[in-house]
């Protein structure tokens, strides 16, 4: 089964409890104003397949406590998602979240599909002009659906808002020498860190949507 994807990173440990595999699909027609992974909107990139995936996951699934898929928009892959969803849950105890911007009202053919495969699925687009006041959200609109027992049980410590100095980002390096982050950054951080590394010097090189340049992130 072909699935298009953006990178695939573990640990995570912003997106959800423990140390969690990182799967990012690439795709997104929805395209927030103001999102930081405007790098994965493009549908003509990232080709790969289902199998290929989890035989690149299989070095990290054992010490895995929890999956995060995000985006892109995972539910424009349907077929795909479905498929990886069975995969890793055949494969796995771990838990699974799942991100959309989709309203879940819009996605309940697929999830029929999926029944029992998504723990936790936190839907519906991201508002720039929102308040971020809730964990795990980029904003206050974004809800947060408990699908199952496990999903109850992992994320219920989520439902209520959190406090400034409760949010963290993972800082990931890659091969080239490009740095990016997972998390869900305050408002305004990334646009710090870029003044604070151009003054100190440094390219900084956006991928996040320029539609409010005064909200973009480097990545």
């Amino acid at each position: 089964m072909d699935i298009r994807i953006s990178r695939l990173h573990f640990p995570v440990t912003t997106l959800g409890p423990g140390r969690r595999i990182g799967i990012w699909l690439q795709g997104c027609s929805i395209r927030c104003p103001g999102c930081i992974s405007a790098d994965t909107w493009d549908a003509n990139k990232g080709q790969a397949t289902v199998e290929g995936v989890m035989a690149h996951l299989a070095q990290w699934l054992p010490a895995a406590e929890g999956i995060t898929i995000s985006g892109g928009e995972p539910f424009e892959q349907p077929e795909a998602l479905v498929v990886l969803l069975a995969a890793l849950r055949n494969t796995t105890s771990a838990d699974i979240l799942v991100y959309s911007g989709k309203p879940i009202e819009q996605l309940a053919a697929v999830l029929r599909h999926a029944t029992g495969f998504i723990d936790a699925l936190i839907s519906d687009p991201f508002d720039l002009d929102a308040p971020h006041t809730m964990p795990l959200r980029g904003s206050d609109n974004q809800r947060l659906h408990l699908l199952t027992a496990l999903g109850i049980d992992r994320f219920s410590v989520y439902e209520p808002p959190c406090k400034a100095q409760e949010k963290s980002l993972d800082v990931m390096f890659d091969p080239d020498g490009s740095v990016w982050f997972a998390g869900i950054p305050q408002r305004g951080d990334f646009l710090r860190l870029q003044e604070l590394l151009i003054n100190q010097g440094h390219r900084v090189h956006i991928s996040a949507d320029k539609a409010r340049t005064t909200k973009a992130h480097p990545s």
